[in-house]
């Protein structure tokens, strides 16, 4: 299945949550945090109002409790709008 964002939306592909400390303690999946960081997958034309500054693989740093959960093909993906996403990481 093809997702194609409308106006200022973006496609982020949630990053994986670290399953492992450091010194090897398995953190359970009730216990973790989501991540707030992403990669872009797709991007959405724009309006008059707002421009569009990230692109198609682009990882970038989002708002917590924003954005739509989206499931498919198997992945889970996060629909933004432009506003909400904070920083891009370079």
């Amino acid at each position: 299945m093809k997702i194609k964002p409308l106006a200022d939306r973006v496609l982020v592909k949630i990053e994986e949550v670290q399953e492992k400390t450091a010194s090897g303690i398995y953190i359970p999946q009730t216990a973790q945090e989501k991540t707030q960081i992403g990669t872009v997958i797709a991007v959405g034309e724009g309006t008059d109002k707002v421009k569009m500054t990230v692109k198609v693989g682009d990882k970038v740093m989002h708002d917590k409790y924003t954005g739509t959960s989206v499931k498919a093909d198997g992945q889970e993906y996060l629909i933004l709008s432009m506003k909400d996403v904070l920083a891009i990481i370079e």
